[in-house]
């Protein structure tokens, strides 16, 4: 077995340790598999983690075992930010700038990539909101193209741009981007409101946040919140499949295992970046809020927020609804 080997990241060779190590038992997949991945479609991969405190999910045993989660970053990484958690818990997170760096990450056994919503120079307004669709047990993939429909058409109604990408596992993300003018709260309640939206419009979706309610294709709204991340453009997932950014055109022909680690490589010699313009696609979000206000005023006020986050005004209570006390 190698010790190491170094792969080509943009014009930087970067080392990669243990390289024949099996991280994808089922299909024998390496480490290397991973890095090169990484390393070809590094142009895509870094502009969705491009100078984003970025969260390491770390697989050192591979993806039979569980993976573990790394804020405080070791001292090999190359760049790093000094972040506040939602708790106010300072911090110090990891900062890609480059090419390589994704490639380091593939060298500390990650596989998603997952980024905070802001960057670096303001981390208090993000520029990326993040629409999740994500299925309930009895639902599949065909009623995931079913609301991403409908979420096109409200994003469309309000002037913003989706950019859409498989999950890489059952679901679809739907990232819009921002001019950095609002703050987290801001950003999730407008995400909220075209959550409900879509809800009138489309029985399949669903806004429901405690999983006893839940049916449908659920809109997770909170992945907005500060320090939450979504699986990046390009990331792997524990499944081997890619989550691959595609054209609308494309939305009917989807499958979540369309493209795998291997399967994946023709598509982007192909097609190369499909998130290449979403930089120079920054919309407004006043209509999203005119839409929170309208909202307010029918008597929908804010959503649960995940648990350890702070108490937020106007949340419902964090109990679900099968334990609260009956009046």
């Amino acid at each position: 077995m190698a010790k190491e080997a170094y792969v080509d990241a943009a014009g930087v060779e970067v080392r990669i340790s243990s390289p024949d190590k099996v991280v994808f038992p089922d299909a024998g997949w390496t480490k290397l598999d991973v890095a090169e991945h990484f390393a070809m479609c590094g142009e895509g991969a870094i502009r969705g983690v491009y100078n984003r405190p970025t969260m390491l999910k770390r697989w050192t045993k591979g993806v039979d075992a569980e993976p573990f989660y790394v804020k405080r970053i070791p001292d090999s990484a190359r760049s790093k930010v000094d972040v506040q958690f939602p708790s106010q818990r300072p911090g110090t997170m990891f900062l890609p700038l480059e090419v390589q760096d994704v490639v380091w990450l593939a060298q500390m056994n990650c596989l998603d990539l997952h980024p905070w919503n802001s960057r670096a120079p303001d981390m208090d307004h993000p520029d990326e909101l993040r629409i999740d669709l994500d299925p309930t047990d009895d639902y599949g993939f065909e009623a995931v193209i079913d609301v991403s429909k409908t979420v096109k058409e409200i994003l469309d109604e309000l002037d913003l741009v989706g950019w859409p990408k498989t999950s890489g596992n059952r679901g679809i993300h739907i990232y819009v981007r921002l001019e950095p003018r609002w703050t987290y709260y801001e950003v999730r309640r407008a995400c909220l409101a075209i959550a409900r939206e879509a809800t009138r419009r489309n029985d399949l979706a669903t806004t429901a946040w405690w999983k006893e309610e839940r049916d449908g294709v659920f809109l997770d709204y909170n992945q907005n919140a500060r320090d939450k991340t979504v699986a990046s453009a390009y990331s792997i997932r524990h499944t081997g499949w890619v989550s691959t950014p595609f054209a609308w055109h494309e939305l009917d022909e989807m499958t979540p295992d369309r493209f795998d680690l291997m399967s994946f490589k023709d598509r982007w010699h192909d097609l190369g970046d499909l998130t290449a313009g979403i930089d120079d696609a920054a919309g407004d979000l006043d209509q999203a809020l005119e839409w929170v206000a309208r909202d307010e005023e029918n008597g929908e006020g804010d959503a649960p927020w995940p648990p350890h986050y702070p108490k937020m005004p106007g949340e419902p209570p964090r109990v679900q609804p099968s334990r609260r006390k009956k009046p």
